[in-house]
């Protein structure tokens, strides 16, 4: 969050010829809390509040803040990865490359392809294991054989993922970059570019993202009557990433019109469709859907979520897909703004069913999770469980 939130604040109030008072009625966010950001005593909130304030003030989020980013993972995360960071800043081994133990291209393919449901299913206690010694074969492997480089490519791409899943910001930073930097066509780069887009959202970096996908979705847009299902689901992607960071930017407009392309796009597709069997680029009516609820949960509509939420046959995707779960967080949320307390823990309970190693690592669940419990006198066995899951303090 910028240092200057409350002059930023105080100053864009002004100009709008508003008091502290008539700011907090348009916007609903609390009078004692505007004070508290304008006279300095707090220089922090959250995202949605900055959103909020934002739109009353007629101006974009990024006007009010420099940048908000999702709580870094915790040391105890971060220690719990240490050999996967270790094996993504290692320099290769000049001996280990020149031995006759070098990897082979087949015996890192198959393994990089062993590994990938790994990533796909939130299996992380595993990954932390197979992930370190990959990392390096994989490395070996290209320093000594060319072919090896698609194959590092995709495996840094999926580690970027797997970092920001966890929100290990600057190591998943250093992942995509390098994934970058190895990228052998023009869709990679942009599926690659689609994953920094999402990093950069759960950094606060609302403005990079938004300049990074609309330069992307440029660059390769299909033409729709000869396009590929990887061509239409990366520039889709793109469009989505457009449309989220748009929403969070107060620009309403903007971000419609990057969904309205973007279901061009899935319409094109015809459904849900997972090209080359690459996980991170799945697309199709579906997901633009998800997206679509999720913009209106972000400018706090919760009756649409749940009017939306009930159209969508969210159960026809897999447990484990992080779109899903992302999706039911936001019924969630909905359910909990509407004091529907039991449906929210009911849609909790489903989400760990199906993801229990996903749903730790997400501080949108701390916050919804926070939110029911705060209003209950007395928690349930199934609350306390919850909340050890996701490390909220009871």
């Amino acid at each position: 969050m910028s240092a200057n939130l409350g002059e930023q604040l105080r100053d864009t109030r002004k100009r709008r010829g508003l008091s502290q008072r008539e700011l907090s009625e348009l916007s609903g966010v609390s009078l004692s809390l505007i004070r508290k950001l304008e006279q300095g005593e707090r220089n922090d909130t959250r995202l949605e509040t900055a959103r909020q304030l934002a739109s009353a003030l007629k101006v974009p989020t990024t006007r009010l803040i420099a940048e908000h980013a999702e709580a870094s993972a915790s040391q105890d995360t971060v220690n719990r990865w240490a050999p996967v960071h270790a094996a993504l800043t290692a320099s290769p081994d000049p001996d280990a490359v020149l031995s006759s133990e070098t990897p082979t291209y087949n015996g890192v393919r198959d393994a990089l392809q062993a590994a990938t449901p790994l990533f796909s299913r939130d299996r992380f206690d595993e990954l932390r294991t197979v992930l370190p010694p990959l990392l390096r074969d994989t490395e070996a492997l290209t320093e000594a054989d060319p072919r090896g480089r698609p194959l590092r490519a995709r495996l840094l791409e999926l580690t970027g993922w797997l970092m920001t899943q966890t929100r290990q910001f600057d190591a998943a930073e250093m992942a995509l970059e390098r994934a970058l930097d190895d990228a052998t066509d023009h869709i990679q780069t942009a599926a690659t570019v689609n994953t920094q887009c999402w990093l950069l959202l759960r950094r606060g970096k609302l403005a990079q993202a938004r300049e990074l996908a609309v330069h992307w979705a440029d660059e390769i847009e299909p033409r729709m009557s000869r396009a590929t299902p990887s061509e239409l689901s990366t520039w889709g992607w793109l469009l989505l990433r457009l449309s989220a960071a748009a929403i969070r930017d107060n620009r309403p407009g903007e971000a419609e019109d990057a969904l309205r392309l973007a279901n061009s796009a899935a319409v094109a597709m015809g459904h849900e469709c997972t090209p080359e069997g690459d996980f991170l680029r799945t697309f199709g009516p579906v997901t633009v859907a998800l997206k679509r609820t999720e913009n209106a949960m972000v400018i706090g509509q919760p009756d649409k979520v749940l009017t939306l939420a009930s159209r969508i046959p969210a159960d026809s995707l897999k447990p484990t897909s992080n779109n899903r779960n992302r999706h039911l967080l936001d019924v969630a949320n909905a359910h909990t703004q509407l004091r529907q307390y039991a449906e929210a823990m009911d849609t909790f309970q489903k989400i760990r069913t199906g993801s229990h190693q996903w749903l730790p690592n997400q501080q949108y669940a701390r916050d919804v999770l926070g939110r029911i419990m705060s209003k209950r006198r007395t928690l349930t066995p199934e609350m306390r469980e919850l909340a050890d899951l996701v490390q909220l303090p009871v």
